[in-house]
């Protein structure tokens, strides 16, 4: 994996007399972060040397067997050739430390933000601070590091110091892919290639729409400057968001976005979140429409798999269940859900070409409203 984001001499930064200055990087520590997660990331599978060797060998097979497929189906010609990113087979310490260099990007100018609007900092506390926010940025990481199978990441080649393809990269989580075939009993290679469908279709999705990354990225900046720019609220907020993790822990309580998430209040808030809300729901909802239209010629065991693995979720322990509901990660399989709900009704209304019309620009994203009634859209795009 590439060396973490460091720090860079053209940020802003802030001083006191005779100090040196505070980089905006250096408000979260970025190392630290990733070696906290790695040393709090759950043990894998134990596996043999030659057992990793040929599963590392039979993923990047499945990675590249994929392809074609999430072509037929999706009818993108930036489906043809992928050879602008690469695909990298990953264990779960390798995956958080990829994030850590992913964050910093996505964070930056949030970081900026927060440091124009306070006063001078001691470069003694902002280090303080930043490995209090980098142990627990790492243990976050640590627990999602255990839970994610796969992952596109776009902004790879924006990190500093990175040597990712300027399109990003491609991460299979090998010990959590294999732990799940296991947990489901299903059949390794079945469940590698609909995995892969799966992460190749978000892969897919930035090659036929160069605009997307830089798009999400401003999107992602303005949702986070907004969070961490009202500094006076911010740890009020917070404190409010904390105490409705008791409400939501209640049984039969409706997943929620998550406690972090609720620090959002006013409109301009709202309205970046639904924006990226929306975004998020058509990406993972189109890439599940896409490994879930396979069928038994190419996965065998497809609708064994698909039905298996959604009910795993249903014995996940307390804790498990209070760190989901902190991250508002069941409002995110939500999104699953209802983007591929958009998905498939816009195809049945207007074929797969009419659904493409989606990556030609931002103008044609749905709303978060269009994505729970697809007619919005259809209406709108005059299909």
């Amino acid at each position: 994996m590439e060396s973490s984001a460091r720090e860079t001499t053209s940020e802003p930064s802030r001083k006191t007399s005779g100090e040196t200055p505070v980089q905006a990087q250096g408000l979260i520590n970025w190392e630290l972060a990733a070696s906290t997660a790695a040393r709090l990331t759950p043990a894998g599978p134990v596996l043999g040397a030659a057992e990793i060797g040929a599963a590392v060998e039979n993923l990047r097979l499945m990675a590249d067997l994929s392809v074609p497929h999430v072509h037929d189906i999706t009818g993108l010609d930036a489906a043809r050739d992928l050879r602008d990113s690469e695909v990298l087979v990953v264990d779960r310490a390798s995956w958080a430390k990829a994030n850590t260099q992913s964050f910093a990007v996505m964070l930056k100018p949030a970081m900026e933000k927060l440091l124009e609007g306070r006063a001078a900092l001691s470069p003694g506390a902002t280090s303080v601070s930043a490995a209090i926010t980098g142990s627990q940025l790492g243990a976050i990481l640590a627990f999602l590091s255990s839970k994610v199978l796969g992952q596109y990441d776009p902004f790879s080649a924006l990190a500093e110091n990175s040597t990712a393809p300027a399109s990003g990269r491609l991460l299979l989580v090998a010990p959590n892919i294999i732990a799940v075939e296991r947990e489901l009993k299903v059949a390794p290679e079945d469940f590698r290639l609909w995995v892969c469908l799966h992460e190749q279709t978000h892969r897919v999705q930035f090659a036929a729409a160069p605009w997307l990354r830089h798009h999400m990225l401003q999107e992602i900046e303005n949702l986070s400057g907004m969070l961490l720019g009202n500094v006076d609220s911010l740890m009020e907020r917070a404190s409010a968001a904390a105490k409705s993790l008791k409400d939501r822990a209640a049984p039969g309580a409706a997943p929620g976005r998550g406690a972090i998430l609720d620090l959002l209040q006013n409109p301009e808030e709202k309205a970046a979140l639904s924006r990226l809300t929306a975004l998020m729901s058509l990406l993972e909802g189109h890439a599940n429409v896409v490994m879930d239209a396979v069928d038994a010629s190419i996965v065998p065991s497809v609708k064994t798999i698909r039905q298996r693995f959604n009910a795993r979720g249903q014995d996940r322990g307390m804790i498990e269940k209070f760190i989901r509901n902190l991250l508002g990660l069941d409002a995110k399989m939500r999104q699953y859900s209802d983007g591929a709900k958009f998905v498939r009704e816009v195809v049945d209304a207007a074929g797969m070409a009419g659904f493409n019309k989606v990556w030609e620009q931002a103008g044609h994203l749905p709303s978060e409203a269009e994505i729970h009634d697809s007619k919005l859209w259809l209406d709108r795009m005059g299909l």
